[in-house]
């Protein structure tokens, strides 16, 4: 019996201590945090950098990103040279409603042309609305944070 009343004091004592406490609980959406530095909200694509390499529609597991492109013929770079072969964009599609936020996509683009976005207000009332296209998701490169500065000794990429 004492066990029992000396565990309900100890109890008691534990919520009268949080009671006293100051509430941490944010009131969204009338107040909002910051989302952390590397939060994953959305995935936001640089369209001039897509080379319609076709790894990130590959590499997702939910296959949820739909790329379509087509080849054009541009002159040669130099006098004498080839004329050269050039990957366009026509679509890309991601869509949110498939979507994990792995990340996967991010990690294999070797052309930097897709990126995290902390953005994560973006519901629609139709499951439909959720299949973002490549101008939705070039409005997303505005809110991508500029990248964190490398540490002191490391060395930037192409140059020794």
């Amino acid at each position: 019996m004492k066990r029992e009343i000396k565990g309900m004091l100890t109890g008691l004592g534990v919520t009268f201590k949080t009671m006293m406490r100051p509430t941490v609980t944010v009131q969204y959406p009338h107040e909002r945090e910051d989302p952390a530095p590397r939060a994953r909200g959305v995935i936001a694509l640089k369209e001039e950098n897509c080379t319609v390499c076709m790894l990130c529609a590959r590499s997702c597991p939910d296959w949820c990103i739909y790329i379509e492109g087509h080849k054009e013929q541009r002159p040669p770079r130099r006098e004498g040279g080839r004329p050269r072969s050039v990957s366009l964009l026509d679509r890309f599609d991601i869509d949110y409603a498939l979507c994990m936020y792995c990340g996967i996509c991010v990690e294999v683009c070797p052309f930097d042309a897709l990126f995290w976005s902390p953005e994560f207000e973006y519901s629609e009332t139709r499951i439909a609305d959720l299949l973002h296209d490549k101008y939705k998701l070039g409005e997303w490169m505005d809110t991508v944070p500029e990248p964190e500065p490398l540490e002191i000794g490391a060395e930037v990429k192409g140059k020794k």
